[in-house]
């Protein structure tokens, strides 16, 4: 590893950001308090007005990329960025508190820790429940409002967000990374063009000994879903949940995975959300996968 250059190596990926990419980059110098930092934004062929926005813009490194996915954009922006100790991953529709990056860093510099989650809030102010369970079979779907912790992957107790503690993922709109665990594990995993690529890095980092921590000492906001969710992206969503499950326990058990993710977008069809059922049709049908989600290991029955 070369010289420590900066503390924070701040990367970005953004595409067609043009509403929040400027609220975002406005809050990062209060944000960072007294700490060194760098700020690299990949712009996966944004067709809006991101990049003119961009280039006007003297306080960030602009690279511009063909669309490879999240987890590629992430890993080009650190590949981009100086050395630094740690990296801290945002979405361009976060909007960062003063000295929050101060707090996260405090967090990560316990032993055993590679990764710091903050707390999040609604563009209204209300709580984004941002934590994680793993992922398990009776997690699946569809359960999640009993809010029993043997069914509900989402932690929404607000008590759980009282007070710092490790937790086995959190949803990677805002993450500080020590940058000795993201070259551990080799970056994000490009083979997640969208979805699932910050659960499959907690876990990996998890079972390397790396602990992700939440802290309410550091806030942000972020408006979700910035970039909308379409019936596509739920069928993303859902394929990859399947893929991740499938390579963390073998195919047996994805099996049964897959089946119950039929079944609950089903229900879910069948109670009106008109994106279930295009996501039930790629998953009985692979033709009707989006193009990306065909790369790497088998996914799910064929």
């Amino acid at each position: 590893m070369s010289a420590v250059s900066v503390a924070i190596a701040a990367v970005v990926v953004t595409y067609n950001s043009e509403e929040h990419i400027a609220r975002l980059l406005d809050s990062v110098p209060a944000a960072m308090g007294d700490l060194t930092y760098s700020v690299v934004v990949v712009d996966n062929g944004s067709s809006d007005g991101t990049l003119a926005i961009l280039d006007a813009r003297a306080d960030c490194v602009v690279v511009r990329s063909s669309n490879d996915g999240y987890a590629a954009g992430m890993n080009r922006a650190v590949a981009a960025s100086p050395a630094a100790s740690a990296v801290l991953i945002l979405n361009p529709d976060a909007t960062l508190d003063p000295g929050m990056v101060p707090a996260l860093l405090r967090a990560l510099e316990a032993p055993g820790v590679g990764i710091t989650a903050p707390r999040v809030r609604e563009a209204d102010g209300t709580l984004s429940p941002t934590l994680r369970r793993g992922p398990t079979l009776a997690r699946v779907g569809g359960l999640s409002f009993t809010r029993l912790p043997a069914f509900a992957e989402r932690i929404e107790d607000p008590a759980a967000y009282a007070s710092a503690h490790e937790v086995d993922w959190a949803v990677g709109a805002i993450l500080l990374i020590d940058e000795a665990c993201y070259r551990a594990l080799g970056g994000m995993d490009e083979s997640y063009f969208l979805y699932s690529e910050e659960t499959d890095f907690s876990l990996r980092a998890k079972d390397a000994g790396w602990a992700t921590v939440y802290t309410p000492a550091a806030g942000a906001m972020h408006v979700g879903g910035g970039s909308g969710e379409s019936a596509r992206t739920h069928m993303m969503k859902q394929i990859n949940r399947i893929r991740l499950y499938r390579r963390r326990t073998g195919p047996a058990r994805a099996a049964v995975y897959y089946a119950l993710t039929v079944a609950n977008e089903v229900r879910r069809a069948m109670l009106g959300h008109d994106k279930s059922w295009p996501t039930v049709r790629a998953l009985v049908h692979p033709s009707r996968r989006p193009p990306m989600l065909h790369a790497g290991d088998t996914v799910v029955p064929r």
